[in-house]
């Protein structure tokens, strides 16, 4: 999942970026709202976290402005803890919010459950055939069996199967499991499907040729 966070203060954005990517987010950054606006409209993310109090642009005018075009789920962040405040940030389009200074996980299981929604998938469990998904504790099972997956391969998993029955391309796999920063090569998706097909079997992705993956069980 690709996650983009815009907010202006740097020991915050850097602490919140790695907490995210050690959960296996794809991660972009933005420090003012212009940016995060233009990013935020150019790419598909799985979610924003943005905060209220920016630069050039606030939160309000960010969120409004993307409204029109985007509806991506975004989780809040503000320093004010007044009903007024939340309840403008929700009218505005927020799905969202959470109270400075916040509990990490918390923030991590609001985003998840952000993210689920959107895919209409309101357990935290995801069972197909043998294979369970437990997208809280980001642990996968095949038969009951714990099975080890690497944070992109478990990213790869996930996506797929918040979009069970449909037909992802590649390019989309892309666009959401790696961020701005990532240097990747033409085959690395193959290599992590390879690889998950060996851990979860080989019919659990189904390659469509000229199209890409999907799990239809």
């Amino acid at each position: 999942m690709r996650v983009l966070i815009i907010e202006d203060e740097p020991d915050l954005l850097r602490g919140l970026a790695q907490a995210l990517r050690e959960e296996g987010y794809a991660v972009d950054t933005a420090e003012e709202g212009e940016e995060g606006l233009f990013k935020a409209e150019g790419s598909d993310y799985d979610a924003l976290v943005l905060d209220v109090m920016l630069p050039k642009l606030d939160g309000w005018q960010v969120l409004q402005r993307l409204r029109k075009t985007k509806k991506t789920p975004v989780l809040m962040l503000t320093a004010r803890d007044q009903t007024r405040d939340r309840v403008k940030g929700l009218d505005t389009g927020a799905d969202d919010y959470v109270v400075k200074p916040f509990d990490l996980p918390e923030l991590l299981a609001r985003l998840r459950a952000l993210i689920r929604r959107t895919a209409n998938q309101t357990r935290a469990r995801i069972e197909i055939g043998e294979v369970a998904i437990d997208t809280a504790a980001r642990n996968v099972f095949h038969a009951n069996v714990p099975v080890i997956l690497t944070a992109r391969e478990y990213a790869l998993v996930e996506y797929l199967a918040l979009h069970r029955g449909e037909v992802v391309t590649r390019t989309t796999l892309y666009e959401h499991l790696f961020d701005e920063d990532d240097s990747t090569l033409s085959n690395l998706l193959d290599v992590h499907v390879s690889n998950i097909r060996k851990k979860l079997g080989h019919e659990f992705i189904v390659t469509r040729r000229g199209h890409g993956y999907c799990i239809e069980l």
